[in-house]
């Protein structure tokens, strides 16, 4: 999930904040917190967490705190699999969003991402791709263009693409956002989902047996992305390597999707 200091300058709420003496929830601990528990792959200690200080920003009266949380929170039961839990906290912040009189920000920009991505969890990817544009809107306004908020936006736009049979912009923003990644120090793991997901859209065209040999290619890459030397083998790393096992078993790749679980369970247990 991407992250960053939901106060925004250009936001009115954000300058009446303080003038009102509201007392802020601690974000960046928090969420360094949240890491810890995704590190140890602890969802439901994360849940706990989130909704601790959930709990805490609504008592205090701090939006912009409620709204960190609840974009976590968005990602959070999308990854769990509680799509009705991720659908209300979606709802919760893009109200947030008007509420703030925020919604042109790089920070509505990225809970438009998240948005994106709980409706195409939903099975709604047109409502998905609504959200993804409304982000890519204001990401490619004030973002640099190789800012790795946007390779995530287009790794998803291209999911949603695939979703909706717009095969050719989805193979466009696979490789928008991989050419993003290759730039940024620990970005082949990024790259590796990004192949294995347009392994994912080649058969979604052609069905397997015609792309086969593509699909084949596509593996390969992603398995140079993944055992490069230059992976960190931490928290993300562990997350990265069980979220591709799966789809390396799909394609018959058992002992690959075996190992890539063993070196998750690793990191997880600290072995």
């Amino acid at each position: 999930m991407e992250r960053e200091d939901y106060t925004d300058p250009q936001c009115p709420f954000c300058t009446d904040l303080f003038k009102k003496n509201i007392k802020r929830i601690p974000t960046d601990r928090v969420i360094s917190k949240l890491d810890e528990y995704f590190g140890k792959n602890d969802y439901n200690g994360a849940k706990k967490h989130l909704l601790y200080w959930l709990k805490d920003a609504k008592a205090e009266g701090d939006l912009n705190g409620e709204f960190t949380i609840r974009n976590e929170l968005m990602g959070l039961y999308r990854k769990i699999g509680e799509i009705d839990n991720a659908l209300k906290e979606t709802s919760a912040v893009l109200n947030l969003i008007k509420t703030m009189e925020n919604e042109n920000s790089i920070s509505a920009a990225t809970a438009y991402l998240n948005a994106g991505t709980v409706y195409k969890a939903a099975d709604n990817p047109q409502k998905s791709i609504e959200y993804f544009d409304l982000a890519k809107r204001i990401y490619e306004k004030d973002l640099d263009k190789n800012d790795s908020r946007l390779a995530g936006l287009y790794n998803n736009m291209a999911l949603t693409l695939t979703a909706l049979k717009d095969f050719e912009r989805a193979r466009e923003y696979y490789e928008r956002a991989i050419a993003i990644m290759k730039n940024h120090k620990n970005g082949l793991l990024d790259c590796a989902i990004s192949y294995l997901n347009m392994a994912d859209t080649e058969e979604a065209e052609f069905g397997l047996e015609k792309a086969e040999e593509k699909i084949n290619s596509l593996l390969e890459k992603a398995i140079d992305a993944l055992d490069s030397e230059e992976n960190k083998r931490n928290g993300y790393y562990a997350f990265v390597c069980e979220k591709c096992a799966s789809a390396f078993g799909y394609y018959g790749y058992f002992a690959y999707e075996n190992e890539l679980k063993e070196r998750a369970r690793k990191i997880y247990e600290g072995a």
